[in-house]
């Protein structure tokens, strides 16, 4: 998460404002992208060229002079580890036009209103609907339209999507409860009726939201959105296993009737789990326009890889694994102690007490039982902690 987070900001997106648009799917059209995920790619041409048509409507550029880009995350799953097939879109919000000497120019473009996002939302619907019909997966009889029956045959069909769709519906797929709603705790009176928000649009299931930007000077905020669309399905804080053995699951927004918590058995945690990983070599991050890989302008508009390193180093840091890396000709991974720099503000490279003194990896203890006695020794507690008390830790020990 941080590291590719890292990477975006540092070396894909240029300095101009990104706009955040998400699309979210009906339940029919989550559960046939999860099972057919070759179908990803087309639906997500169909949403990029929507949005960019909009961009070069609004800067008045036409399509042969100008051209976005944009930064998609394919993301896989909703607040109570369900599975729920949505796009993330960091989007340059606006679009880049040659200028006479060839070198790409930015143009900005206004945000967009509520009807615009509504026509847009109405546009991707009528297009996705096109696509979806003449591949052959939607059938259209007597004026309505639905899924196609799937290819029953095979090891897959049996065992894969039933196993998807119970996590689409927040249901069991196998075991002595399948086919039932998964067990709630409710801890608060249900929340009333939600303001709609501006900039959101909700048709039949489809939702797009674009409220979200970021100005070009603000990189620290961009690179926490980065990290927030390339999060984990589930974190440590909101999982625990109470005392009969059955996992709850903390949900990080209390839903509207109350719900806080999901209440499953291990084995149906594990099939949660299960339906949320992607098929191999299934890419989750795309890249489009401009941003693309082999894109022309790309080497024009991506930020420039700084030749020298961030902060002064000597030799005796520059031979050290916590040495800040020189950026050369093909980026290459941050070191874990930049990232912690970078992400929590620990410094792991200069003395806590003095602040000028390097420091330098010794040792790399892999051992829990020698993790433990150290810490221990150093008056730590070793078992795991939340992540709030994470910064402190990593303090103590860098000491």
């Amino acid at each position: 998460m941080s590291q590719t987070a890292a990477h975006l900001v540092d070396h894909v997106i240029p300095h101009v404002p990104v706009r955040q648009w998400v699309l979210s799917l009906p339940i029919p059209l989550r559960v046939l992208l999860a099972a057919q995920p070759e179908l990803v790619a087309p639906v997500l041409q169909v949403v990029q060229r929507v949005i960019t048509r909009h961009l070069l409507d609004d800067a008045e550029v036409s399509a042969d002079e100008g051209q976005g880009g944009a930064v998609t995350l394919i993301q896989r799953f909703g607040s109570a580890a369900n599975l729920n097939i949505h796009l993330h879109c960091l989007v340059l919000d606006g679009v880049y036009r040659c200028g006479a000497d060839g070198s790409p120019v930015f143009v900005e473009a206004a945000a967009p209103t509520d009807d615009e996002l509504h026509a847009l939302l109405q546009t991707v619907m009528a297009r996705l609907m096109k696509l979806l019909t003449r591949r052959g997966v939607l059938l259209e009889d007597m004026g309505q339209t639905y899924l196609a029956e799937p290819d029953a045959d095979g090891e897959e069909a049996r065992t894969l999507r039933p196993l998807q769709a119970a996590a689409v519906t927040y249901r069991i797929a196998f075991g002595p409860r399948a086919g039932q709603k998964v067990l709630t705790l409710r801890g608060a009176m249900p929340r009333e009726t939600e303001v709609r928000r501006p900039l959101c649009a909700d048709i039949d299931g489809f939702s797009l939201h674009a409220a979200l930007r970021v100005e070009a000077h603000d990189r620290k905020r961009l690179e926490q959105l980065c990290r927030y669309i390339t999060r984990p399905a589930l974190s440590d804080e909101r999982v625990q296993v109470n005392a009969a053995g059955q996992v709850e699951l903390r949900l990080k927004t209390p839903w509207r009737d109350g719900t806080s918590h999901l209440v499953m058995s291990p084995l149906e945690f594990m099939q949660r789990l299960a339906a949320l990983v992607p098929r191999p070599r299934l890419h989750l991050i795309r890249f489009h326009g401009v941003l693309a890989p082999n894109a022309k302008l790309r080497p024009l508009v991506v930020p420039q890889r700084r030749l020298e390193q961030e902060e002064p180093a000597t030799e005796t840091a520059a031979a050290s694994e916590c040495e800040v890396e020189t950026v050369q000709a093909r980026p290459s991974r941050i070191s874990w102690a930049r990232l912690l720099k970078r992400v929590f503000d620990i410094d792991m490279q200069h003395c806590p007490n003095c602040g000028a003194g390097e420091l330098k990896i010794i040792a790399a203890i892999l051992e829990r039982p020698e993790i433990e006695k150290i810490l221990t020794h150093l008056g730590l507690d070793p078992q795991p902690r939340p992540r709030g008390r994470a910064r402190e830790a990593g303090q103590d020990f860098a000491t």
